[in-house]
């Protein structure tokens, strides 16, 4: 027997297999999802976290009417007398948020007015009461005042009829306060993402349980749970299951029963008990499983019944960023909302590395000083960089020899909802 010769890199992309790149496995996804769940309406105080269905369109204008920004008095520009000291005689009354004037303030006159307040007729600019002297029956001011001044125009903000929220959009607090500005007192609202976590492994069993000096405690399953959890959907949790074939297939079968869409963690490469990957491979649409992406090089994507599967690998650290980079974007589709790429920034690095050709990498990494750090260890199977990290640092597909203070693009974890 003749072995080949050990490779330096066990992360390399072996010769003659294909893998496929990240922006290709993306654009598949992007390509090949859409929303999958139900529409329903709801009451707007209801509809925190929901994703609207449809645009909302205003039911009426906001501000639904001219007012005034400040306490102050309101006149005619135009009629303002000459010279650097304008002095007005006072209407009488006032407008006042909830008690608008009902006449026309004559020409030359000012009226007083409150924050708030309609602006009545005859009325296009406001001064500041701070700006004025003010006697009983007249207001007197310095030049320097511009047409309009402290005036909010009606429907500046919004117009009635336009929309207020795209389709796609999740609601949060500030999106609730819009739409009851606008008069919206229900939307139509998708039925939150129902997602699926599975774990497999003959060495895995619940943290808290005995375990052998063989067996390891399951991370990723309650990793995953919590973070669909942050994202808005339903976790719906399917447990572990050994390193069987069909106990595989019934645990997928009932993912895809009680599921919008379904994550397993470990069994995705291509080793004697790698069984997702056998499973998905025999019984669904395998699309691909070898992609170029350090870490986290298994990554099973696949159809079982109609239902998304994401195969991720079974080192915590590469599950973790799988999921960032791939299931959050397609999990966003299928809930109704728009595609989105994580929002980075570059900042000069506090590291060196040479990395090699062929795989996109991501650095568990933090921010310090303005610079960014990268976590000691780049191995898998340590989880505690995950804690330690604020965000990813993402090095291209291609060769780079990155030196101190070179920029590097760096994700905090927000930029993927967390």
């Amino acid at each position: 027997m003749k072995p080949p010769p050990l490779k330096d890199d066990c992360f390399s992309i072996p010769p003659g297999v294909a893998w496929t790149q990240v922006d290709v496995a993306l654009l598949r996804l992007r390509d090949s999802l859409h929303a999958v769940t139900e529409v329903e309406t709801l009451p707007v105080e209801q509809a925190g976290g929901r994703i609207l269905a449809a645009d909302a369109i205003a039911q009426r204008s906001n501000p639904p009417y001219a007012n005034s920004a400040v306490d102050g008095y309101g006149f005619a520009f135009d009629t303002l007398p000459g010279g650097a000291l304008k002095e007005l005689p006072l209407a009488q009354g006032r407008s006042a948020a909830g008690g608008p004037f009902a006449g026309t303030v004559a020409a030359g006159q000012a009226l007083r007015i409150l924050t708030g307040a309609k602006v009545p007729a005859g009325v296009d600019t406001v001064v500041l009461e701070e700006d004025c002297s003010i006697e009983p029956t007249r207001i007197a001011f310095r030049t320097g005042l511009k047409l309009g001044a402290n005036v909010r125009l009606k429907g500046e903000d919004i117009l009635q009829d336009a929309p207020a929220l795209p389709a796609g959009h999740q609601l949060r607090p500030q999106d609730i306060a819009l739409l009851c500005a606008v008069g919206i007192g229900s939307v139509s609202v998708r039925r939150p993402l129902r997602v699926a976590v599975l774990s497999t492994g003959d060495e895995v069993v619940a943290a808290g349980t005995p375990a052998t000096d063989a067996q390891i405690y399951d991370a990723n399953r309650p990793m995953l749970l919590e973070t669909i959890r942050k994202w808005g959907f339903v976790p719906v949790d399917l447990g572990h299951v050994r390193d069987d074939p069909q106990l595989v297939r019934d645990a997928l079968a009932k993912g895809a029963k009680a599921a919008d869409a379904i994550l397993t963690s470990g069994g995705a490469s291509a080793g004697d008990e790698d069984h997702i990957s056998t499973v998905l491979t025999e019984h669904a649409n395998l699309q691909t499983w070898r992609i170029a992406i350090k870490p986290g090089r298994p990554l099973a994507l696949a159809m079982w019944d109609g239902v998304p599967v994401f195969g991720l690998p079974g080192n915590p650290v590469a599950a973790f960023v799988c999921t960032l980079i791939f299931a959050r974007p397609a999990l966003m589709v299928l809930s109704g909302q728009n595609w989105t790429d994580p929002q980075g920034f570059d900042l000069p690095s506090t590291f060196a590395k040479n990395k090699k050709p062929g795989r996109r990498e991501y650095l568990r990494a933090r921010v310090q000083n303005g610079k960014v750090e990268a976590f000691q260890s780049e191995g898998s199977g340590r989880i505690s960089g995950l804690s330690w990290a604020t965000g990813l640092v993402e090095l291209g597909d291609g060769e780079r020899t990155l030196i101190l203070g070179d920029p590097v693009r760096f994700y905090p974890y927000s930029a993927f909802g967390l």
